[in-house]
């Protein structure tokens, strides 16, 4: 992971482009926008929610990133239909639900890798552990770039895991900043769970925290609903006319 500058602040735009990139998917004969931001490279993840249309409560429908820098009008395309799509622990994103989404775009920046496992802040930060794993054999998440930011939360998703063989023993598991004050963990909370969500299903001592090795990067986020995103798509179709 490299720590790039930070750009442009994230903006309702981008969220724009990300809702525009799934509209058109599911409706292919629909023209899409063309993105007007500046093509900055940034590790970003893509966040869907939906809001329900009895009582208005908010759930998770779908969040994956990269924590590999990409263009951002590419990367928000492809993670906006990946987070939308391919999200494992959700069915894929249809259009009947599509008035009741709301689009989140997080731009991570300000990588830092830390002493220790408590050297962070809640609500500022977001976390990247790795540690090794204590047994011969584990359940590890896709060794792509891939990553959801998942937890032990059903508000939260999981990536599919696969087995590891006894030479390759390193767990990992990541956390957006928002993650732990919106479930109302502190620190040693919000640890423990990214060490279950990396697949270790044991008994958390103090040892196994303080072998855990620290990244933490802070996050550039903007939101739209749908009802924001149509106005616009709306708006710039005259304009384009």
């Amino acid at each position: 992971m490299n720590n790039p500058q930070p750009p442009q602040q994230c903006t309702i735009e981008h969220c724009f482009h990300a809702f525009d990139a799934l509209y058109c998917h599911l409706y292919p004969s629909a023209t899409p926008i063309p993105p007007d931001f500046p093509d900055d490279k940034f590790p970003l993840f893509v966040t869907w929610n939906i809001r329900s249309s009895t009582t208005s409560s908010i759930r998770l429908r779908g969040c994956i990133g990269s924590f590999q820098p990409l263009n951002i009008r590419e990367g928000l395309q492809e993670y906006a239909l990946i987070s939308a799509l391919n999200d494992s622990r959700f069915r894929p994103i249809q259009t009947n639900e599509l008035r009741k989404l709301e689009c989140g775009v997080s731009l991570l920046t300000d990588f830092q890798d830390v002493p220790t496992y408590l050297d962070w802040e809640v609500g500022t930060h977001g976390i990247y552990i790795t540690f090794p794993h204590p047994s011969t054999q584990t359940l590890l998440p896709p060794s792509s770039g891939d990553t959801t930011p998942s937890s032990s939360s059903s508000d939260v998703p999981s990536s599919s895991k696969r087995r590891i063989s006894r030479s390759n023993r390193i767990l990992t598991a990541t956390y957006l900043p928002e993650i732990a004050p919106s479930q109302g963990w502190n620190k040693v909370e919000t640890v423990d769970s990214a060490i279950r969500k990396a697949g270790w299903d044991g008994k958390i001592t103090e040892d196994l925290r303080r072998s855990v090795k620290m990244r933490t990067y802070q996050s550039k986020k903007a939101s739209v609903t749908w009802d924001e995103y149509w106005n616009w798509r709306n708006k710039k179709l005259s304009e384009i006319a």
